[in-house]
């Protein structure tokens, strides 16, 4: 079911004037530093009561109502609809207020926004009133947690996310509550929900949705995701974590990277069951196109623009320049290259979890700050391989590894990934994976020499490596 976001009321203007001087004030507002446009573009209610998904606890207070505001933020180039839930609560008299009531009567509660017209406005996120009411609203094969004990998750600094126990107690589901909402397709959530659907039990599954339709400021209809309950994977470690802590005891990652990498095809042949196969992008190095460049002469003139645009800001790297572009040489010579397909987009070991005995992969929404067709379109599988390989480089030097004992420990880690996902034994796949990685490996020494200069070592010794 989508929900469809109301014209605004009187209410829903008080509480925006409330959240005036509130958002600011947030890890997840995007406008911090300027003064932001606030004006409404919907209101969704959502209704009481558990239905679909399971949520015990208590009922809700006599004459409290749920709300999800949508609020449009514009200053300059942001330019954004946010989602804030809140709840409304009768305020009870200031001076009448004793016990467990007091804090929200006096606004001393950090999840007060402030009073409208006799009624307390609280932030609802972690709220168990607006928790029952989203899973009311959600679709989804659901989960049977206890709202009342949920944990908000602090120093989020996009979305904001709730822990949701079940009724052992233990953690079941994590909801995502997105606070910047988009029209169309959420990679964090359609990409896992074929997954799942595929068959391929690597990600954590969504357990419910919720969707809305809402009026845009260009005055169209826009319909997009407000969340995602998905299983909560239990014991989970981040896998870049994991990996600095295995640089900086010696322990060897190649068996862990072995696995990480049967994951990754695993996931990979997911994705061409799930969305299937681009075939027209991969054409033959001699066949005629009237169009862009497809095929190896696609992935040549990628490392070559990518090449011109790091010297223009790197000045120092025309000296590796020759090298690269020999392995775009090489590249536009090959005969094909595997067919595009549907990918992670921004896989490294930041973008993985180990529970147990397995790995898990997670954040598909891709690189954040490209636009949405960019980020779901068909590429080379390999692009996230390359990502995962530039990972151990950044692991080893936060691990404090540096010369020989950094080289043996990332070339252990590498020849894992790569003998996992099979990849070790094909020349031209060898060939493609080297120009991907260089073409990563060059937009990792502008950054750092842009953001942090004491990094840019760990990408020019990378590139050195892939260039010797």
């Amino acid at each position: 079911m989508t929900l469809d976001a109301r014209a605004p009321d009187d209410r829903d203007r008080q509480v925006l004037d409330l959240l005036r001087g509130w958002l600011p004030g947030r890890r997840w507002y995007p406008a911090k530093g300027a003064t932001a446009e606030l004006t409404l573009v919907g209101t969704v209610a959502l209704p009481a009561g558990p239905a679909g998904a399971a949520a015990h606890g208590r009922t809700d207070g006599a004459g409290s109502e749920v709300r999800v505001l949508l609020v449009r933020a514009h200053a300059g180039s942001v330019d954004v609809v946010l989602q804030v839930p809140v709840v409304l609560e009768r305020a009870l008299p200031v001076q009448a207020a004793t016990g467990p009531d007091a804090a929200t009567a006096d606004g001393a509660d950090d999840a007060v926004v402030g009073r409208v017209a006799g009624v307390v406005v609280r932030d609802g996120a972690g709220d168990p009133r607006f928790l029952r009411a989203w899973l009311a609203a959600a679709e989804g094969p659901g989960a049977d947690v206890d709202v009342d004990a949920a944990r908000v998750v602090t120093g989020e600094q996009s979305n904001t996310s709730v822990v949701l126990p079940g009724t052992d107690g233990a953690p079941a589901g994590i909801l995502k509550v997105l606070r910047t909402v988009a029209a169309g397709e959420n990679p964090d959530i359609d990409v896992p929900r074929h997954l799942v659907d595929a068959g391929w039990d690597g990600v954590p599954a969504p357990l419910a949705w919720a969707t809305a339709r809402w009026t845009a400021p260009d005055g169209t209809r826009a319909a997009g995701y407000l969340g995602v309950l998905s299983a909560f994977v239990p014991g989970a470690r981040d896998g870049f974590e994991l990996a600095c802590e295995a640089a900086r005891t010696g322990t060897d990652l190649g068996a862990l990277a072995h696995e990480l990498g049967a994951t990754v095809a695993g996931m990979h042949a997911a994705l061409v069951g799930a969305y299937g196969t681009d075939e027209a992008a991969d054409a033959t190095a001699g066949a005629p196109s009237a169009g862009p460049a497809t095929g190896p002469a696609a992935v040549a003139q990628a490392l070559t623009t990518r090449l011109a645009w790091a010297t223009a800001a790197v000045p120092g790297l025309a000296a590796r320049a020759a090298g690269v572009r020999e392995v775009v040489a090489r590249v536009a010579a090959l005969a094909s290259t595997p067919p595009r397909q549907r990918v992670h987009g921004d896989l490294h070991l930041g973008q993985v979890l180990r529970s147990g005995d397995r790995w898990f992969v997670i954040d598909f929404e891709g690189e954040p700050l490209a636009p949405l067709d960019a980020r779901t379109r068909p590429d080379l599988a390999l692009r996230d391989v390359a990502g995962l390989l530039r990972s151990f480089d950044y692991a080893a030097a936060v691990g404090g590894l540096g010369g020989a004992a950094a080289d043996a420990w990332t070339a252990s880690a590498r020849a894992g990934l790569l003998r996992g996902y099979g990849v070790q034994d094909d020349p031209a796949q060898a060939l493609l994976l080297r120009a991907l990685e260089l073409d990563k490996t060059l937009y990792e020494v502008v950054y750092e020499a842009r953001n942090r200069p004491a990094w840019a070592p760990i990408p020019q010794a990378g590139l050195d490596r892939l260039l010797a």
